[in-house]
């Protein structure tokens, strides 16, 4: 019997993959879970246009994404913080703060999720380095300097 996946399902297909399955593992068990749907004509026709969108989105995803990195590439970013006279912050930089300061400085959008600092934090004033990750395969590195207030 052939069914059209909804969702990832480990050691049988991935969303919107046509497969085989018994019917009985397909009527008692995948369909009324909906993690399948019969593979009728109409299904089928359904299925191709979503991977259509999703193809088309993705590539206009990674195209913003490509053009972002771009920009981001040979900047630097000049963070403001309260210090002591022997170079220690009072508390910490973090991948929030580097997202504020992106914003604020250079106008770009950036989720403070994608950027990942070397230790999380950075507790003295300095110039450290920044990796964003702006979709799957596209990352950039972005210096900062971190300077007492």
């Amino acid at each position: 019997m052939q069914i059209i996946l909804k969702q990832d399902i480990p050691n049988l297909g991935y969303a919107n993959d046509v497969i085989d399955v018994k019917p009985g593992y397909a009527r008692n068990y995948l369909i009324p879970q909906g993690k399948a749907i019969l593979a009728t004509p109409s299904a089928l026709k359904s299925r191709d246009e979503v991977i259509k969108q999703k193809a088309f989105k993705e590539d206009k995803t990674r195209k913003e994404a490509t053009a972002l990195a771009e920009a981001l590439n040979n900047i630097t970013v000049k963070i403001g913080a309260k210090a002591a006279t022997t170079g220690k912050i009072f508390g910490s930089v973090n991948a929030m703060q580097l997202a504020d300061s992106i914003k604020e400085q250079f106008k770009y959008e950036i989720d403070r999720k994608k950027i990942h600092v070397d230790g999380d934090s950075i507790k003295e004033i300095g110039t450290y380095t920044a990796k964003i990750i702006l979709y799957k395969d596209i990352q950039v590195e972005v210096n900062f300097e971190v300077f007492a207030e």
